[in-house]
């Protein structure tokens, strides 16, 4: 790592003599080095904060608080901050005390030029790899959260991960509904993953993807020779999730006859494998998912009223992407990131014309569909089969994604400026007062 190369890694020097303070920064400034000088540790203190990214060059004797307390201060607000001490003859003993004390280094009075910047460069580049460290913890704290799971400013986004934080760490079963691709295995996964039963398995069954002489067998188990071919004893999917998490994916499918069965184990708590007539207990919360609505299924008489009101203790409705477009870039940008770094590709810069289709598109598929779109575009690929927008409905798609860019766009600048409409408005280069009103059209909070 060439840390003076990194023009966020800065030298803060403290130093009161204006000429010795000029030789420093001038000896730096030789081998592309940024630094900034101050006189005081007081000033020095203003510009330490909790996002800075360099170290701190300082004398030991200073007027007012001095290089040692100077240091305390400093490691209380950053312990991993490389402080460096310039001593004169007299302070060398204090100096290497200070090192016990978490100093990085220190020079003596007279020192060289190329001291001054090896003892830089080897500091610089600490402060490089263990913000490196940091910035990775952090984006590790991020995907595990659910805000780094569940993305999207959108209200329904938003109201969506404040259930799943209420309801995540509940016995109570629940039921998702949302179209194919909305991602209702995801929010299964952050139900089972946020809660108590996180250490035990999580067990995902497509009741539409197994053929109905399968499913009893693959959802209850069975005996060995209970049927031709069985020729040992298998454990099914609810047995498996025992302490865990059963997810039933296109409930809807579940066979009529197989619905009863799975309804009885959940009031009973307790199961058959086929083949046995003896009783085995399970405790496993149930999350099942549909892209139906089971309410006018059971209605219908196409699914069981029981089971339906067994599953739906707790409904989570997840939006179609074209009801929260404010979200396709934030969601685009993040499968692009994810498939330049699997494909060990360039993350490409995005064009006018593919923000535009990406905003105009009306995303059948959802998010799912998305994901696609991404690595496609990562790849160098066109993001889109066909130029423009074929959902056949221009005009309201162009001006509700014009509306969704605008509404992200003021939002992200007001989450980077922590509320602060001035800071805002200056980055956007837009009116405070129009601002104001815009804020206020979208319903952002500030």
């Amino acid at each position: 790592m060439n840390a003076e190369k990194n023009t966020d890694l800065t030298v803060l020097i403290v130093e009161d003599d204006p000429h010795v303070l000029l030789g420093c920064q001038q000896a730096l400034a030789l081998e592309d080095i940024p630094s900034v000088g101050v006189a005081s540790a007081e000033e020095a203190l203003t510009r330490v904060g909790e996002n800075f990214a360099g170290i701190v060059i300082s004398d030991i004797r200073l007027p007012g608080i001095d290089g040692l307390e100077l240091l305390t201060r400093l490691k209380a607000l950053d312990k991993s901050l490389p402080v460096v001490l310039i001593t004169g003859h007299g302070d060398i003993s204090m100096a290497v005390g200070a090192m016990r004390n978490g100093a990085y280094d220190f020079m003596e009075k007279p020192f060289s030029p190329e001291r001054l910047v090896e003892v830089a460069r080897r500091a610089l580049e600490q402060r490089g790899l263990a913000r490196e460290v940091w910035s990775l913890r952090r984006q590790l704290a991020e995907r595990d959260s659910l805000e780094g799971r569940i993305i999207g400013r959108s209200p329904a986004m938003q109201n969506l991960r404040e259930l799943i934080a209420n309801v995540a760490d509940t016995s109570a079963n629940v039921l998702i509904e949302g179209e194919t691709g909305t991602g209702k295995e995801l929010v299964a996964r952050c139900l089972h993953d946020f809660s108590r039963r996180h250490s035990h398995q999580f067990v995902a069954l497509n009741c539409g993807g197994l053929p109905e002489n399968l499913f009893e067998s693959e959802i209850f188990g069975h005996e060995a020779n209970a049927f031709t071919g069985a020729g040992k004893r298998r454990i099914g999917k609810i047995e498996h999730a025992h302490e865990g998490t059963l997810f039933l994916d296109e409930v809807e499918s579940m066979p009529m006859n197989l619905q009863i069965k799975l309804l009885r184990v959940l009031q009973e708590r307790t199961l058959e494998r086929l083949g046995s007539n003896q009783s085995v207990a399970v405790d496993c919360r149930v999350i099942a998912a549909t892209k139906s609505d089971l309410d006018d299924l059971s209605r219908a008489n196409q699914f069981r009223s029981d089971l339906y009101y067994r599953l739906n203790v707790v409904t989570l409705e997840l939006p179609p992407l074209r009801e929260r477009r404010e979200d396709i870039l934030q969601l685009f940008e993040h499968f692009l990131q994810q498939s330049s770094l699997r494909f060990d590709r360039t993350v490409p810069d995005l064009d006018n014309q593919t923000l535009s289709n990406l905003m105009s598109h009306d995303w059948p598929g959802n998010v799912r569909e998305l994901r696609n779109v991404a690595e496609r575009f990562a790849l160098g690929l066109p993001a889109f089969k066909k130029s423009g927008n074929s959902s056949g409905n221009h005009g309201l798609a162009f001006t509700e994604a014009v509306e969704a860019f605008e509404r992200n766009l003021l939002n992200d600048a007001l989450q980077r400026s922590g509320g602060n409409l001035t800071q805002a408005s200056q980055e956007l280069g837009m009116a405070k007062t129009t601002l104001f009103d815009k804020v206020k059209k979208y319903g952002l909070s500030h």
